[in-house]
């Protein structure tokens, strides 16, 4: 057992081979400093290729797979990604490419119904209901916790709660939920989840600076309980992802895009929700 994991490297086992000094070399040009592993509940990390497919083959399926996004093939669509999820994984794993390149590559993914899918690929969760289950079943708890919170976060949360009363929905709910958590992290919502008016000058400009967010656009005179006209998701300053209804939505799917892409969190403990 002692040369185990050796061995395996040396049969190609692609979790361990992405480690070797040698490809790490090959790939950034530097000896390691950085161990690439899963984190925590990825199950399928860096999967080998299907059982008789090679790159070559799994790049004619990723070919065949574009030509079915034009066509809006949605069943085709969804075999296809299944067939080529080892292939993109140790794409995102191996090289690391920008968000530009990637979305070229894989526009499929990038929508919430796929994303659901290869989270639970990764994970073998259920993205968007586990997250929001979870979240309405500790709604009262964390009540309780944001009430006992004094000083100006205390009262900032408090302000950020009332809004449930102004709007019992459940999309407010679980909005003032995530932002009063936020504030009980010593973070600051607004650098995670950012509001925008549809005339607001410069709007365009902000998002584009944004390394990650969550963008939320109102009309103008909107009153915070407003329903949104849109919201979003940014990354390394495009706009991956629209019309995600509401903010909580928009928190879940950018948990599973960071699961996805094998993003690093960021470091600002707002973002940590």
């Amino acid at each position: 057992m002692a040369n185990y994991r050796t061995r395996l490297r040396n049969i190609g086992c692609p979790e361990l081979s992405i480690n070797a000094a040698k490809e790490k070399r090959r790939t950034t040009g530097k000896g390691p400093n950085q161990v690439k592993k899963p984190r925590k509940a990825e199950v399928s990390y860096c999967p080998d290729y299907p059982i008789g497919e090679t790159k070559a083959s799994l790049e004619l399926e990723r070919k065949i797979l574009l030509l079915e996004v034009k066509k809006k093939n949605q069943p085709l669509i969804k075999a296809k990604m299944e067939r080529t999820f080892a292939y993109r994984r140790q794409e995102i794993i191996q090289d690391m490419p920008f968000i530009t390149e990637f979305q070229d590559r894989w526009p499929a993914l990038f929508s919430e119904s796929e994303l659901n899918a290869e989270f639970t690929r990764i994970t073998t969760v259920p993205l968007l209901s586990r997250i929001m289950s979870k979240l309405d079943h500790y709604t009262n708890q964390l009540m309780k916790v944001f009430r006992k919170k004094g000083g100006a976060a205390g009262h900032k949360m408090s302000m950020i709660v009332a809004a449930m009363d102004k709007n019992p929905t459940v999309e407010t709910r679980r909005e003032c939920i995530l932002k009063a958590l936020c504030v009980y992290l010593n973070g600051n919502p607004e650098n995670f989840i950012k509001d925008y008016v549809v005339v607001e000058p410069g709007a365009m400009r902000a998002m584009e600076e944004k390394v990650m967010e969550i963008y939320v656009i109102r009309h103008e005179g909107a009153e915070p309980t407003e329903s949104p006209e849109d919201v979003g998701i940014i990354i390394e300053g495009v706009e991956v992802l629209q019309d995600l209804r509401d903010v909580a939505n928009g928190c879940a799917v950018l948990f599973g895009l960071i699961y996805s892409l094998n993003l690093t969190y960021p470091k600002r403990p707002e973002i940590h929700v």
